[in-house]
């Protein structure tokens, strides 16, 4: 199970942190992810992190977003500095099975095990 809680309004150029708390499953085995949608448009990959800590970023949050895992506590941030209306998104955690490198075919969203319920990030301009 993966909860996601730190959604909210928030104005343009601010930060917001989100966090993933994961239960049941053998988090340190586990590659996460962080995903967004938006209305009318195709679920889109935001930041993953490996089972061992790489990172890897989309292009669009590339330089303003820091994903990091905390695997004492079993959980996943997305800090998100200089945000943009355009992130306005709800926001999903998602969980892989994998010990691979923290490269895009690792966080294909077609190999994802679980995810969570979303969490609604409004940016204003």
């Amino acid at each position: 199970q993966l909860d996601e809680s730190g959604g909210g309004l928030v104005q343009a150029g601010d930060s917001l942190r989100l966090s993933c708390a994961a239960s049941g499953l053998a988090f340190s085995n586990y590659a996460m992810g962080w995903f967004r949608r938006t209305p009318g448009k195709e679920r889109e990959f935001v930041a993953g992190i490996s089972w061992n800590g790489g990172t890897y970023y989309g292009d669009s949050v590339k330089g303003r977003f820091t994903i990091s895992r905390d695997n004492a506590q079993n959980t996943v941030d997305l800090q998100m500095d200089m945000l943009k209306p355009e992130d306005t998104a709800v926001y999903y955690c998602a969980a892989r099975h994998s010990t691979g490198p923290a490269a895009g075919s690792t966080f294909n969203d077609q190999y994802i095990d679980y995810w969570g319920k979303g969490t609604l990030v409004t940016v204003s301009s």
